[in-house]
């Protein structure tokens, strides 16, 4: 009796979801296929990121070796096995902060040296600047061969600890300014920071540069 009242009636109507219903449903469907793959390719590129980083450390890490413990030839050298423990811990460090922070800034770090910039006399200038870096880990290196100077053990440790504090400051930098390229160049979202250690000092990546620099001969 049910069955024929129900097939008099004739089959039942849904009711229309509303025109803001349809409207709601239209942008998740939209929304959701175009994030859908984003995660995917932003977790590839930035592992893709870090391997390079991680790689570029490493490469680093043997090319100074070489510099230090090929002119000293032996390995029998604490002062140069300090350094290399404090140069590549604290650049392991600051290399997972901003993997984890700021991996914009990791890849505009990964550009570096003269081969990244564009200018000629760039160009130029940073193939002095890597070529004097250079020079001043070797010259210590032979001055240690030869026994040129003798420095006393406190005098190592405590270039050891400038180079630290060179590092802390660039850390500081970084944290700060998220537009600290390793090539000379001006982002147009730049924008003038005058906090943190840029309240001290107006340029405090060269200072901390500076500092480090100076603690590599002691070290050495």
């Amino acid at each position: 009796m049910l069955r024929d009242e129900q097939l008099r009636r004739g089959p039942e109507r849904r009711s229309r979801p509303s025109r803001r219903d349809q409207r709601g449903a239209c942008l998740f469907k939209v929304g959701w296929a175009i994030l859908r793959p984003r995660p995917v390719c932003y977790h590839y590129e930035m592992k893709s990121l870090n391997i390079k980083a991680l790689s570029a450390l490493l490469l680093l890490s043997f090319a100074m070796a070489g510099l230090l413990f090929l002119p000293a030839w032996t390995v029998n050298y604490w002062q140069a096995w300090v350094f290399l423990s404090v140069f590549f811990g604290s650049s392991l460090a600051i290399t997972l902060y901003l993997m984890k922070k700021d991996p914009k800034l990791l890849e505009r770090r990964m550009s570096a040296g003269p081969g990244a910039e564009k200018e000629k006399s760039q160009k130029i200038i940073m193939s002095l600047a890597s070529a004097g870096f250079v020079a001043l880990m070797v010259f210590p290196v032979l001055d240690h061969r030869f026994a040129w100077s003798p420095v006393p053990p406190y005098l190592a440790l405590a270039g050891d600890v400038l180079v630290a504090l060179g590092y802390l400051a660039i850390f500081f930098v970084f944290k700060e300014n998220t537009f600290t390229s390793a090539t000379i160049e001006v982002d147009p979202e730049q924008k003038v920071i005058s906090a943190g250690p840029y309240a001290l000092v107006r340029h405090p990546m060269y200072a901390g540069s500076i500092v480090m620099l100076i603690g590599i001969p002691p070290a050495l």
